[in-house]
């Protein structure tokens, strides 16, 4: 019997970061296990497309707000397919602006459930095992919220905090015992029907031409930070870094453009 090839497992594998990233790994060598909470339609044709390109790959639905459903993928996964060499959280809990007495206490709960408790529930499951094989990696897509508080964004906000803290909690116990945690903030817009495109609706296309060229990420690049990452030696690991297009301003900057361009030749 042929060795089984190492697993990347991904949760929240839209049309965006996450389906690039899986089609990344794959062409890499691994097996990419895609997850998504729905849209089958959509799963099987992600997965298509990495197997006409080569490489090996498996999709399936999940609904990870539901207690059991992630630690039950982390268990068929590791039997059925192979060990789970490095995972990607990626679900979004992104539900828009929306005003305090906007916010229903369910909708509230449920960005938690999604941006911070699904992802100690899937160390909690997976981080065993690769601890007794003394390898692995645990990268997460987070979110300008993670770091900055903006108004409308109490859900996000709070969801994506938690899920910054939680990183550094794991990275401080799991680091040193040879599990590489990362956490990656998307600081600006990607290109991602799933996502910003469901959010925008018929103003998509639209928004991305009134960003210009490049002014938009592009999640195949962004693909290639994830492999950088899972491939970086363990003298030299990141914990946390931030990406954006070369357009905008860094989160910790809210100056306009405009106004850092103002005096400038040519400006």
């Amino acid at each position: 019997m042929s060795e089984r090839k190492p697993v990347f497992l991904v949760i929240g594998a839209g049309a965006g970061i996450g389906g690039h990233a899986a089609a990344r790994f794959a062409a890499g060598g691994y097996h990419a296990v895609l997850a998504r909470r729905s849209d089958e339609a959509g799963l099987a044709k992600l997965v298509g497309e990495i197997e006409e390109a080569g490489g090996s790959a498996s999709g399936t639905l999940l609904n990870a707000s539901e207690d059991g459903t992630i630690e039950e993928l982390i268990e068929r996964t590791e039997r059925d397919i192979g060990p789970i060499d490095c995972a990607l959280y990626n679900l979004g809990a992104q539900i828009g602006n929306r005003a305090l007495h906007d916010t229903p206490h369910r909708t509230f709960e449920l960005g938690w459930r999604l941006g911070a408790f699904g992802l100690f529930r899937l160390a909690h499951a997976m981080l065993p095992a690769m601890l007794e094989r003394g390898k692995g990696s645990l990268l997460v897509t987070s979110a300008t919220a993670a770091v900055r508080g903006n108004a409308g964004q109490h859900s996000h906000a709070a969801a994506m905090a938690g899920r910054r803290m939680l990183c550094q909690t794991l990275n401080a116990e799991f680091a040193p015992q040879g599990i590489h945690v990362a956490h990656v903030v998307v600081d600006g817009s990607v290109d991602a029907p799933d996502t910003l495109g469901k959010l925008l609706g018929d103003k998509f296309e639209a928004y991305k031409a009134s960003k210009g060229e490049d002014g938009v990420i592009d999640p195949a690049a962004l693909a290639e930070t994830y492999w950088h990452l899972a491939q970086q030696p363990r003298n030299c690991w990141t914990h946390e870094l931030d990406a954006r297009p070369f357009t905008d301003v860094a989160w910790w900057n809210d100056t306009p453009i405009s106004e850092i361009n103002r005096g400038k030749p040519g400006a």
